[in-house]
């Protein structure tokens, strides 16, 4: 018998807040707002969705963007934060970051420090309900101008702290293809001084030039996705050399037609080039695979041994922003797992 996946000790450094949804939590507080989803989120899951063209990605972020707009009060909020964190607890997450960016939820909370307060109590509260630590990466987005990435970092560098209920890094996400990478380093570097890890978003939907573009700009703790950079052994070696970490999300990479099947997504060749990876869901509602399905797929897919899976949560928890005493205890718990008999 293998060992059990859901009691290997790990952390999840990338998961949205919206994404991070159970589908019948959307579908309630739909109802309870009278609002129609698109039959995609509603008729079977995961969604279906296309390859990463400009239609691909669009179709994906219309069905994020209905998510979200059922997202409507300090209530649900919590309730996404809280069940995020117990359905980490359940699959062995030791400290889970949930990236948000409080722009979409402050017009429900008054304003965008009320978004992000209520998201940091929340993450107080779910942490000491589940018994895993919940740190809030505050994410802006490429569709956005500059400017307010801007007034996000100085908002996160307010709350910037080490624990449970903190802000712990700062993001950039959505569709890599639109604004231009160098035009938000004014924002990370805001970000730096307070002490934040910085954990952009690149080389997924773009290729290995935009891993590059993202080291070069921001000079990251870590990169959501990176996996393109697997295309050019050079940037993979820059990123071994540097120690800049990648969160990993293998079932969003073949949800959104990065690769075709699952054992194309390049773990084997980062892993051997000595980059350090994070296994991530990146958004379980809308690509229908959790954190431990992640690992399942490298051991199953990939052929990682549990050896080679104990590393990948020692990874994730050294990549972290956690305390050093949560990812102490961690890692002795991870020598545990591996004593359980095979």
């Amino acid at each position: 018998m293998a060992r059990p996946l859901d009691q290997l000790p790990k952390a999840h450094l990338h998961l949205h807040f919206t994404g991070s949804m159970r589908p019948e939590t959307l579908v309630e507080m739909a109802r309870e707002h009278g609002q129609r989803l698109p039959h995609a989120l509603t008729q079977g899951h995961p969604p279906r969705l296309a390859d990463v063209d400009e239609r691909g990605w669009f179709r994906f972020q219309r069905l994020y963007d209905a998510a979200r707009a059922c997202v409507r009060s300090p209530q649900a909020m919590r309730r996404i934060v809280l069940e995020a964190a117990l359905d980490d607890a359940a699959e062995g997450s030791r400290w889970l970051e949930l990236q948000v960016d409080p722009t979409s939820y402050a017009p429900f909370c008054g304003g965008l420090t009320p978004a992000l307060e209520l998201v940091l109590d929340a993450a107080a509260a779910a942490s000491a309900e589940s018994g895993i630590g919940v740190g809030v990466v505050v994410a802006a987005s490429r569709i956005r101008h500059p400017f307010d990435a801007r007034t996000l970092a100085r908002l996160a560098s307010r709350y910037a702290g080490e624990g449970a209920g903190t802000v712990v890094g700062f993001g950039l996400s959505n569709d890599e293809h639109r604004g231009v990478t160098e035009d938000f380093e004014p924002a990370f570097r805001i970000a730096r001084a307070a002490g934040l890890a910085l954990v952009p978003h690149g080389g997924e939907l773009r290729g290995p030039e935009a891993v590059t573009q993202t080291l070069e700009a921001f000079v990251p703790d870590r990169i959501g996705h990176g996996v393109r950079a697997a295309e050019d052994p050079r940037v993979l070696d820059r990123l071994a050399r540097e120690g800049v970490a990648l969160e990993v999300c293998p079932g969003s990479n073949v949800s959104l037609g990065v690769y075709d099947t699952a054992d194309a997504v390049p773990l084997r060749p980062i892993l051997d080039a000595g980059v350090s990876v994070a296994l991530a869901a990146d958004d379980p509602l809308l690509f229908g695979s959790r954190l431990v399905d992640q690992y399942a797929t490298a051991r199953e897919v990939h052929g990682l041994d549990d050896e080679e899976l104990a590393a990948l949560a020692r990874m994730s928890l050294r990549a972290s922003s956690a305390p050093r005493e949560v990812v102490a205890r961690a890692e002795a718990d991870v020598d545990a797992w591996l004593r359980l008999p095979a």
